[in-house]
């Protein structure tokens, strides 16, 4: 079953579209716990407060609201993943039809020269980064799957529907959220299809919004969630769906690759043989490098020209396309989880496990660990406090044990490059997971945005014209996403002050939003002979880079009108 915007559900539950319309105020209605995001983090805490609720035989009011046009239109990820979440969560998930069916089946490491690849002996990889026991598959379809699980369970899922502002009781504690309006022209004015938002109010709000949620942005900074802990870090990862001829199809077969093309970045590649004669394949970059010429999106489309990577995919037609930030702080950049009212669960936190480039089963229990914390306080009777016990049992659980494992292996990459870096990171690795973890934790020095050198001190990249047929260029990527905005609405993409782009990031590094953006949606153009930053919101896959990267954080983004952006079928 496919979970879309249902505007008869929403209509049983608010009204027709004329009573709301007559309503001076946005009408409002009253939940247990409010969830932005229905990713495998917001509906596994939904899910599994509906379990607690029947368990204890009471009713616990919950809702997801999801700004995709369906659950899962957002939702990008390799994805290899580790099912010990999904184990305590639904146990019996095997019988109920989940999409885990393809188990990994080959894990392979390679180091890519330009032209040759040197295969990572296996028996140096340590153990936890085997792939045993995990599984390939689209991420979107578990959340398909889990979005099933969390109705029949009485959890009501809104898709369609974005959540646009915080809202706070007089005491300063979260209240809920609101949608945003419908039917908002770009200048501001009511279109004839006008449709006020609803306040969704809640003892408990949690975001699930996935890596630089504009609300969690909000949050972190009105309750100063990061003053105890490092920045975030992050890295774009840029993806593409395969079919490829059923001769080369190997279900299972799991690739990992570093080195080329990357010089002035580090990040690699990965390329999963999933179902149905389909390969995933994608490339991340951290988004910590300093030259501006850098595209992350054109070193993706080089990495296929590389002859091993070719070999898995020539013959094949690219199907689908997508791009989405990752968290890669680790440990020591989760921020204080909890605010007077709500909690930040999943990718919102950032709970990746860089080394293993997972990150969804430590998510799921995260939320679930939420989940039980707010039903705990629920059933006490307590409104709008902090959670205490939820970043207390987070604390104790196997995700912090995970985590704090693997904590030096990014920042040492960042700091003394790929080789240099690989190497102490392996070593690390190595002892902790023989019990002798080093007690020191290495720290980012930096948020991304600091980075960029100025442009005459960066080589410019020189990079190949796309044959069309292994590589490819950004608009004909975005039809592929099936990237769809009302175009009469107000940009989503917000500048704090219109002039900075031209005075500032064309000037000194000759504006990296043009090439940081991995769907086209910056270009300066000449208008009247003088340049100007052109935003083009409606090829926005939402991936948060410009939000992430801007070198003076000008570039604010909001969210667009409910339904908008990437219509992922099966990423």
């Amino acid at each position: 079953m496919r979970y879309r915007r249902d505007e008869k559900r929403w209509t049983r539950r608010w009204g027709t579209k004329s009573e709301r319309d007559g309503m001076s105020e946005r009408e409002s209605m009253q939940y247990d716990v409010v969830i932005v995001g229905a990713g495998p983090a917001g509906l596994s805490a939904a899910i599994r407060l509906k379990q607690l609720a029947t368990e204890a035989g009471r009713d616990v009011a919950v809702c997801v609201l999801e700004k995709g046009s369906e659950v899962g239109a957002h939702i990008l990820s390799g994805a290899v993943i580790d099912p010990r979440a999904l184990d305590e969560l639904i146990p019996d998930w095997k019988e109920k039809g989940s999409p885990l069916t393809i188990g990994v089946s080959e894990n392979h490491h390679w180091l890519l020269t330009k032209s040759g690849k040197w295969a990572f002996p296996h028996i140096l990889l340590p153990p936890f980064m085997h792939n045993k026991g995990t599984y390939t598959l689209s991420l979107g379809n578990l959340c398909r799957w889990l979005a099933g699980r969390a109705e029949e369970l009485g959890v009501e899922i809104f898709p369609g529907f974005a959540a646009a502002e915080v809202l706070f009781n007089d005491d300063g504690s979260v209240k809920g959220v609101a949608t945003g309006d419908m039917g908002v022209a770009r200048d501001g004015s009511h279109r004839p299809d006008y449709q006020p938002g609803i306040e969704l109010h809640a003892r408990y709000t949690f975001l699930a919004e996935g890596a630089r949620g504009h609300l969690t942005k909000e949050l972190t900074r009105i309750f100063g969630l990061r003053d105890k802990s490092g920045p975030q870090v992050f890295g774009i990862g840029i993806k593409e769906l395969w079919d490829i001829p059923a001769e080369k199809h190997k279900p299972g077969r799991v690739i990992h690759t570093q080195g080329w093309p990357l010089e002035d970045a580090w990040g690699g590649g990965f390329l999963y043989h999933q179902d149905n004669n389909q390969v995933a394949l994608g490339f991340v970059v951290a988004l910590d490098y300093e030259n501006p010429y850098l595209s992350p999106f054109e070193e993706f489309q080089r990495w296929k020209t590389h002859p091993a990577i070719r070999a898995e995919i020539e013959g094949g037609r690219r199907v689908s396309y997508g791009a989405r930030a990752i968290n890669e702080g680790g440990w020591q950049s989760v921020p204080e989880l909890v605010f007077p009212g709500g909690a930040l669960i999943g990718c919102s936190a950032g709970f990746v496990n860089v080394p293993r480039i997972k990150g969804t089963h430590t998510a799921m229990k995260s939320a679930m660990l939420a989940a039980e914390a707010a039903f705990a306080a629920i059933s006490d009777d307590r409104r709008a406090d902090r959670l205490d016990s939820y970043p207390e049992a987070l604390k104790s659980s196997w995700v912090a044990k995970e985590l704090k494992l693997v904590r030096n292996a990014q920042p040492a990459v960042a700091r003394w490059g790929g080789l240099a870096g690989t190497l102490y990171a392996g070593l690390d690795l190595w002892l902790g997971q023989l019990g002798l973890s080093p007690p020191w934790t290495l720290r980012h020095r930096h948020a991304d945005n600091e980075t960029l050198r100025r442009k005459d001190m960066a080589r410019k990249i020189d990079y190949p014209r796309p044959d069309g047929v292994i590589s490819f260029d950004r608009l004909s990527s975005v039809f592929v996403s099936n990237t769809n905005h009302e175009e009469d609405q107000p940009v989503h993409l917000t500048l704090k002050d219109p002039a900075v782009p031209v005075e500032v990031n064309l000037a000194e590094y000759d504006g990296p939003e043009q090439r940081y953006c991995p769907a086209g949606v910056y270009e300066f153009v000449e208008e009247g002979g003088a340049p100007r930053l052109q935003i083009n919101a409606q090829n926005c896959v939402h991936c948060k880079t410009c939000d992430i990267k801007d070198p003076t954080q000008n570039i604010n983004w909001v969210v667009p009108e409910g339904g908008g952006g990437p219509n992922y079928p099966n990423m």
